[in-house]
């Protein structure tokens, strides 16, 4: 015997149901074209200079990826204020570390971090020189002229180390490190640079601040 065909109706949804459903995703389609639209520069700099490179020839320094974000952790500076460690963002960074004591390898590192920015001409006001203190022994007087210019903060061996790395069989005094404007850890140099080498990685800082000149602006806002 034939049974009656059974039916359920389900609810409809309400116009303003219907409304609001459509609004939330229209809210949120808006916000991914809005994110892309605001980190289509930076992804095209990225891109120019990882894959592309015009130059046609391949970076001296060693690439990290991927990249390491700067840690939440607060530095202190000399004179004992305290300081988040991110408001070092929206620079570039050429960043030592060696404990206050500085020695040969810290002063060389020095040195050639402020002839490579000074080299670097009208574009080196994109880029900070940074020494990240590894104790909270006094720094010497004799390194005054040396840090002329340069960010010099306190931060604990431990957090460096979970942050930066050197090279397998290097120590971490020995590098200098890239830290880019969004405050990512992208490149490190080979360990104790010489006048040869550092020529070399002063091209690499060139090639960086190049590609990135579409969105980065000297200064902090």
């Amino acid at each position: 015997m034939d049974q009656p065909l059974g039916l359920t109706v389900h609810a409809m949804p309400t116009p303003d149901q219907a409304a609001v459903a459509q609004r939330s995703r229209m809210g949120r389609w808006k916000m991914v074209f809005i994110l892309l639209v605001c980190a289509s520069p930076v992804i095209a700099s990225y891109l120019t200079y990882y894959l592309i490179r015009p130059e046609g020839r391949r970076n001296f320094g060693e690439l990290i990826a991927p990249s390491r974000p700067l840690p939440e952790l607060q530095a202190t500076r000399l004179d004992g204020v305290s300081v988040a460690l991110n408001t070092l963002k929206n620079q570039w960074l050429l960043v030592s570390v060696a404990p206050a004591a500085c020695d040969a390898v810290c002063q060389e590192n020095l040195y050639f971090q402020r002839q490579m920015r000074e080299s670097l001409g009208r574009e080196k006001d994109r880029m900070d020189r940074v020494w990240l203190v590894s104790d909270n022994a006094q720094v010497p007087a004799s390194l005054a002229t040396a840090l002329e210019g340069a960010t010099v903060l306190r931060v604990p061996a431990d957090s460096l180390a979970a942050w930066l790395a050197p090279a397998p069989g290097h120590q971490l005094g020995e590098h200098l490190y890239v830290v880019d404007p969004m405050g990512n850890w992208m490149m490190r140099f080979p360990a104790k640079l010489d006048l040869g080498t550092a020529a070399k990685a002063k091209k690499d800082l060139e090639r960086l601040l190049r590609a990135s000149s579409s969105w980065d602006q000297p200064g902090r806002p």
